[in-house]
């Protein structure tokens, strides 16, 4: 009986020592679970900067990337196009933004369309004027017309509003229209934003801003040109003139997060986000 008992004892010992093994195993820290391996992950960063037309959009996009991709950090900030475009060429961001179509001398860039977004002309909601023709909008940005009367409006002098150097917008502006120089008593501003609120605040002046920025606001009013209404229909058919593609430019082809992060924004998911923000899709 007491030899029964000394064997039972001994099976037992010899289980929790084989259990005791089995659990310093798991311990293993070279046999970390999934999760303890992805919370471990080393974060990985790009910055971008550029157009501050594009750079509304492009925090959309990345705040949905990083949704799927918690790790990933992306650096987003202004500039203009120009100094995207120069940021990149010379290698200090990842990816430039611009609002405009690369110049020749651009055109070693790589280059990711990501959206086509409308210029629009902008009134204030109570100027009775609806509709200008290129020629026109051109003469009173070259201070040519200088009246609201000389184009069916007000007996109110024009008060023109315009971007700074260096915006893709205004460089867009400037080239769909013809336009070889904007007259020196325009008032610069240098956001899409503040030319908004000019707009909105001044019954007699006129703006020029993103389709996507301007659409629904209530108190700025989208006029024709030439007949064409700025709306989706029109710019995509090119019956509305005043339009601009949205770009992503690097220096080399992307790699790494740069390449991700564009392959989303032209994935179906980033592009039904570039059409909720009121900008047309690139792959129509």
């Amino acid at each position: 009986m007491r030899k029964s008992i000394k064997n039972l004892l001994s099976l037992i010992l010899v289980i929790i020592v084989a259990l005791s093994g089995c659990s310093g195993q798991a311990g293993n820290p070279e046999q970390k679970s999934e999760k303890e391996q992805i919370v471990g992950t080393e974060k990985q960063s790009i910055l971008i900067n550029g157009s501050t037309s594009v750079q509304p959009l492009a925090e959309e996009l990345a705040a949905a990337y990083k949704e799927i991709n918690p790790n990933a950090i992306i650096d987003i900030q202004s500039g203009g196009s120009g100094v995207g475009i120069k940021s990149a060429m010379d290698g200090v961001v990842d990816i430039g933004m611009s609002s405009r179509e690369l110049k020749t001398d651009e055109k070693t860039l790589k280059e990711f369309k990501i959206a086509t977004d409308g210029i629009a002309v902008i009134l204030n909601s109570q100027n009775p004027v609806n509709d200008l023709t290129l020629e026109q909008l051109r003469q009173i940005y070259a201070g040519e017309i200088t009246n609201w009367k000389e184009v069916g409006g007000n007996d109110a002098a024009i008060i023109v509003v315009t971007r700074e150097e260096g915006s893709g917008t205004r460089g867009a502006f400037t080239e769909l229209t013809g336009l070889e120089l904007v007259l020196s008593s325009a008032i610069t501003q240098g956001s899409t934003g503040a030319v908004m609120t000019t707009i909105t605040s001044d019954a007699n002046s006129i703006g020029y801003a993103s389709y996507g920025s301007v659409k629904d606001n209530a108190n700025l009013k989208l006029i024709s040109i030439d007949g064409a209404a700025c709306n989706e229909e029109n710019i995509y058919a090119g019956n509305y003139k005043i339009s601009r593609p949205f770009l992503m430019v690097t220096k080399e082809e992307p790699t790494g997060l740069a390449k991700d992060f564009i392959d989303f924004i032209l994935s179906d998911k980033g592009q039904q986000i570039v059409e909720e923000n009121n900008y047309l899709k690139t792959n129509k």
